[in-house]
């Protein structure tokens, strides 16, 4: 069995191109603009443009950064989005972690034994 290289077929899709920027205010989050390409570099006027909110939510475990999509046909519009975007973005967020708190809760092995008192180990009759 050979293996395969991952980046052996690490071609980019020239139809599916995209220009970056990053809109920020420098307080609560970003704006990524990804506006379609040409594989020769020209905005293609035939895609429309995305935007990803970006922000962050603190934990104590440290900062958790989270991405969300901007359903909006401006920057103007998708700054005006962006408060209920985080805001569900955050809310998701905090049950999927409340998910993993109960499964991981879930999968613990309680020391003692089976039966009830507690009593483990070998029992002789």
């Amino acid at each position: 069995m050979s293996q395969q290289n991952p980046a052996a077929d690490a071609r980019m899709d020239a139809e599916n191109l995209y220009r970056e920027e990053s809109i920020t205010d420098r307080r609560v989050g970003s704006i990524r603009v990804l506006t379609p390409v040409t594989p020769e570099g020209e905005d293609d006027a035939s895609r429309t443009r995305i935007y990803i909110g970006q922000a962050s939510v603190y934990t104590p475990a440290g900062a958790l950064p989270l991405n969300f999509e901007l359903e909006a046909a401006s920057l103007a519009e998708a700054i005006e989005k962006f408060p209920e975007a985080a805001n569900k973005a955050v809310e998701e967020t905090m049950r999927q972690l409340q998910e993993m708190r109960r499964e991981a809760a879930s999968s613990l092995v309680v020391p003692g034994g089976a039966g009830a008192g507690g009593k483990g180990g070998i029992q002789m009759p």
